[in-house]
């Protein structure tokens, strides 16, 4: 082992000469130590001072312990050191205990470096000068753990715990039965480990004896569930009755604790207000507590709030978050929204961590309380500089979802997998849903899916459901489909809403399963039960579906027992003639049905209808009604009608109103809208940079139309927005790799036309089939007129010519394309193909 020691530090065990001291020099030393007993600690050091001169190493060790304990002066870790060290450089009865005093100051950093190899060799010096003191054990401990340049020697740290195990040392015997217990540093031994801890504590009874309660104390934890003699209630209780009945007030609380957590309730309710009133003020907060949350179902909050109250008049903070959480939350049947913010709050003052995190998430998450997300975020941060792991969880999310502060998704990432590893199952499920959607941290299947698990593994059912939804619905799909089945029948069956709309989901379309519209009726007829928000729409469906089946019975019963979203769907399917013969006038009856049972869905669709049959000033009053239930699809309805004169006289203003409105919540449609208005300058002034505006907000919102939109008006320079072919081409390129009918069009007319860019007739081709193929209506057209003008037929029946493409998609899709391409090598065609106007409408 390396010695990095200056050569001062050599002479502390280099032998040397011991220093010759006549009785006389006894004598001072002595009078000495006697001046430092009586309190006279300068006296003490003029008398020391003389005799360190001399050189005198007893007189440095007791100048030493006087830095050391602060006696007379400041206390000072260097100086102590120093004089320790004087002490040792000569062999003397005082060397071995400044070598242990020494050796402490070196493991602890505490006035000099740390250095856990120095510590070793004066602990040794200690050891081998056999004092009465805990040399032995102190160097067992360092060679059990290993340190810093000390490697871990587990045999020789056993052999010096033994030696001192043998002579009743209680730090050796605690040491070695948790070293041959499961999990110890020794090969694992219960019946040594037992020995061990049983000789520990016949130690522990003869200080108990004695009247000790820190030994009582120690006894009781030696039986508790995870103690050394495992877990014996009884014992354990009667110790910490020994100590309360010995003074110690905050062990009787601790029984009624232990009474608690064996489910003796009313006896540990019993010792904790027998605690309480003697005035021990955490056995009142813990009381308190109980009271809100008996596992016996008999929740006193009258009791409860009134021990809670008394703890924070004693200046309980701990009280201030139980008693604000419980009014907050309702807990116990107590609610006081105000109260409980103001005492939270209080709590916040102080840095109380689980007070900031609780109020993290009402600033960020509550209905009840205006959403104030930067106010949320500092709270949250404090939180997690104070190490509450739920605060930790909290930033993480907001990180992610950029609320309250710019987004990060790698320090999201890194907040997350911190209160993961702290054992956060909800920040293991966010972190993992994250790596499942791609959005705002990398796609990452693999791992989303281990986190997932992980977190229902650890009883999360919110996880579990995510995690079957993503086997049966999502990016996961396909994988493991029997184990998301079993995922959501366990979360559903604990009582999770959406487990039982996904499974429910599952039945309707057999996916995982066979298809089963009563099994799927059944849980989605739970989840309705549970108050899910989207169990009545998935219902809906299903009933439709059996409708569609020829049930339509099923769909007018649910109806008819006044189901809001059967109502509306059975006015919609009267409306369109699905699995009924079209009547507007059954349309209209059930469809006013749901809007008089406060259906946004039934007033959004009557008002369409109505705006469809000319009665504007019905349509109005019926799509203002969806507005004012939240419709987001009826407010942008409004917004485009006002904005356009579309069925109502124009109102750009109020156009704008709605649409603004609609896009500042989130409704892509409306962005788009909006940014369509003001590239085009169609009811308002043209504005290219309000356009682009508007359609980046829809884009980044998912509106593949939107993305299409910016990137046709950015490669062409369109509608006020500058021209910039290669950030076109890529939105292009990106909304058509999505699927995107008029990015596809677009890019087959630019690459035929090969203006803007380098003509490329396969490639225009290719962009030009698949928009046909997926339904846009003018990329058809374009390829019709290609046919036509290949055969000098510029003239002829489009209709015939559109039967014709019908047939090439009908064949084989890589035969198809290849047609065409042929078809689009003749320049005429090509051309003709190109000139057709291709808009991102189909």
């Amino acid at each position: 082992m390396p010695v990095p020691f200056r050569p001062i530090m050599r002479a502390w065990f280099d032998g040397g000469v011991e220093v010759d001291m006549g009785r006389r020099d006894w004598d001072r030393i002595n009078r000495a130590q006697d001046t430092i007993d009586q309190g006279r600690y300068e006296e003490a050091r003029s008398q020391l001072q003389p005799l360190m001169e001399m050189g005198f190493p007893p007189a440095y060790y007791e100048m030493a312990k006087m830095y050391d304990r602060g006696q007379g002066v400041e206390r000072d870790g260097a100086r102590a050191a120093y004089y320790y060290g004087k002490a040792i450089e000569r062999p003397s009865t005082v060397q071995g205990h400044a070598s242990l005093n020494l050796a402490t100051l070196y493991q602890e950093g505490d006035g000099v470096e740390r250095n856990d190899v120095l510590a070793y060799y004066l602990l040794w010096q200690a050891k081998n000068a056999n004092l009465d003191r805990d040399a032995e054990v102190r160097l067992a401990r360092l060679l059990a753990e290993g340190g810093d340049g000390v490697q871990a020697d587990p045999e020789l740290a056993r052999e010096l715990y033994a030696d001192a195990a043998a002579a009743g040392e209680e730090e050796a015997l605690r040491a070695l039965a948790e070293a041959y217990a499961p999990g110890g540093w020794l090969k694992e031994d219960p019946a040594r480990a037992m020995d061990y801890g049983q000789r520990y504590a016949e130690v522990l009874e003869a200080r108990a004896r004695e009247g000790e309660t820190g030994a009582m104390l120690q006894l009781a934890s030696l039986h508790a569930p995870d103690g050394l003699l495992g877990d014996q209630p009884d014992q354990r209780l009667h110790w910490l009755r020994q100590a309360a009945d010995a003074g110690d007030d905050g062990a009787l609380a601790q029984a009624g604790r232990a009474m608690l957590d064996t489910g003796n309730f009313d006896q540990g309710i019993e010792l904790l207000e027998e605690s309480a009133r003697r005035g021990d003020i955490d056995a009142m907060v813990h009381l308190g507590n109980a009271l809100l949350e008996p596992d016996t179902g008999r929740a006193q909050p009258v009791r409860a709030e009134r021990w809670l109250n008394t703890a924070i008049e004693a200046g309980s903070i701990d009280a201030r978050v139980i008693l604000g959480r419980a009014l907050v939350e309702g807990q116990g049947g107590l609610n006081d929204l105000p109260r409980g913010m103001g005492l939270l709050e209080e709590a916040a003052e102080r840095e109380h961590p689980l007070a900031l995190a609780q109020l993290g998430s009402l600033y960020l998450d509550d209905e009840r309380i205006a959403g104030q997300p930067y106010i949320a975020v500092d709270y949250l941060e404090r939180g997690h500089e104070a190490g509450h792991p739920w605060a930790t969880q909290q930033l993480g999310a907001a990180y992610l979802e950029g609320r309250g502060l710019a987004p990060d998704g790698a320090r999201g990432e890194e907040l997350l997998r911190s209160a993961a590893d702290r054992g956060q199952s909800g920040a293991m499920r966010i972190l993992g849903e994250a790596y499942l959607a791609g959005e705002a941290l990398p796609f990452h299947p693999s791992r989303g899916e281990e986190l997932l698990q992980e977190a229902a593994q650890a009883g999360d059912t919110t996880a579990m459901t995510q995690l079957g939804e993503a086997y049966l619905e999502g990016p996961l799909d396909g994988q493991d489909p029997t184990r998301g089945v079993e995922l959501l029948m366990e979360a559903a069956n604990q009582g999770d809403g959406y487990a039982m709309v996904v499974l429910g989901r599952a039945y309707r379309h057999g996916n995982g399963v066979e298809r089963d519209l009563d099994q799927a009726t059944l849980w989605l007829s739970r989840a309705q039960e549970t108050g899910h928000e989207s169990a009545d729409d998935a219902l809906t469906y299903v009933q439709r579906d059996r409708g569609a089946q020829g049930d339509i019975n099923a769909l007018i019963s649910a109806a008819e027992d006044g189901h809001p979203g059967a109502m509306a769907d059975l006015g919609r399917a009267y409306l369109n003639g699905q699995g009924v013969g079209q009547d507007r006038d059954q349309a209209r009856y059930w469809l006013e049905r749901a809007h008089g049972e406060g259906h946004a869905g039934a007033a959004a669709s009557l008002g369409r209808m109505y705006m469809d049959d000319g009665n504007t000033s019905a349509g109005i009053d019926y799509l203002e009604a969806a507005v004012a239930r939240g419709h987001g699809g009826a407010r942008v309805d409004l917004g485009e009608a006002y904005l356009l004169g579309d069925h109502v006289e124009q109102d750009v203003e109020k156009g704008l109103e709605y649409l603004t409105n609609a896009a500042n919540s989130g409704n892509p449609h409306a962005a788009h809208l909006l940014g369509q208005a003001y590239l085009s300058g169609e009811g308002v002034e043209q504005n290219g940079e309000e356009a682009q505006r508007w359609l980046e907000q829809a884009s980044d919102g998912g509106s593949l139309a939107a993305r299409a939109s910016l990137g046709r008006a950015k490669l062409r320079g369109e509608g006020a927005i500058d021209q910039n072919v290669e950030r076109g081409y890529e939105l292009l390129d990106l909304a058509a790799e999505q699927g995107d009918r008029g990015a596809l069009a677009t890019l087959g007319r630019e690459y035929l036309r090969g203006d803007i860019l380098e003509q490329d007739k396969q490639k225009g081709a290719d962009y030009l089939f698949e928009a046909a193929n997926a339904g846009h209506s003018s990329a058809r057209l374009a390829l019709a007129e290609a046919y036509l003008s290949s055969r000098g037929l510029q003239h002829a029946n489009r209709e015939q010519a559109l039967l014709w493409l019908d047939d090439v998609f009908e064949s084989e899709g890589q035969l198809a394309a290849e047609t065409l391409r042929q078809l689009l090598t003749d320049d005429g065609a090509a051309e003709a193909a190109g000139e057709v106007d291709i808009s991102a409408a189909d």
